[in-house]
């Protein structure tokens, strides 16, 4: 038996369960702790750039303003930085985040203070509309929170609603993954949420192959599917 068998548990299997920022009792402190925590890790991750590599391709192909809605925006790191890329690059754009916790939409105005370009609204997306009229739909680190069944059903209706295309980021269930995870989330915050939740978050995570059944379930073809740092997937769909 090696090290890693002793620390890391059988991620043989998903385990979805509830994360501690899921619950809407949570202290707002350590919550806001806990989603300025996810900010730092999103930009590590580099999550924000893979949204915005998709942002300035659209823009290039249509030559106007880009649409964009981030489901489960949290406190709209990835907004702000979409924004402020956009800005640097006279990229025009129209930003929009949506998230059922009002703890999360106060933090992503607080630090969309002062960005036109981004806008928040409450919307519980599993079981509300999504709204049409947007060019890109993303969500990233949401995927994880879902039961299959909601996660196939939210990836076949972004589809529907998206004008163009939709990008998809998440964790991938590796043992790798959750030793990263572990790694990182002592490293760069002292949130008790951030820590506890991080790893609930990889064994509730998808494997390759079973993010590959998502699409299929969803009739999402010629979606395309990557991997990259730290230990994540990107799904990428565009209408024909």
């Amino acid at each position: 038996m090696s090290i890693l068998d002793l620390v890391v548990p059988d991620l043989s299997f998903r385990r979805h369960q509830a994360e501690l920022m899921d619950d809407p009792g949570l202290d707002p402190v350590r919550h806001r702790r806990a989603l300025r925590a996810l900010g730092r890790v999103n930009r590590i991750s580099f999550a924000a750039e893979r949204v915005w590599g998709e942002v300035r391709r659209l823009h290039e192909e249509m030559q106007r303003p880009v649409r964009v809605l981030d489901i489960a925006c949290g406190g709209a790191d990835v907004l702000v930085h979409i924004a402020r890329q956009a800005r640097r690059s006279g990229v025009p754009v129209e930003l929009s985040g949506c998230d059922i916790s009002p703890v999360a939409l106060a933090e992503a105005r607080r630090l969309a203070s002062g960005e036109a370009a981004v806008d928040v609204f409450e919307l519980d997306v599993l079981r509300e509309d999504l709204p049409s009229g947007f060019d890109l739909m993303t969500t990233s680190l949401f995927l994880h929170h879902l039961s299959r069944e909601d996660a196939v059903a939210l990836l076949r209706r972004m589809s529907e609603r998206t004008e163009r295309a939709l990008l998809v980021q998440d964790l991938r269930r590796t043992r790798l993954g959750y030793v990263l995870a572990w790694v990182g989330l002592h490293t760069l915050t002292t949130s008790d949420v951030a820590r506890a939740d991080g790893l609930v978050s990889v064994r509730a995570a998808f494997t390759t192959e079973e993010v590959a059944d998502l699409c299929r379930e969803a009739a999402l073809i010629r979606a395309e599917i990557a991997y990259g740092w730290p230990q994540r997937f990107t799904i990428r769909w565009e209408r024909a």
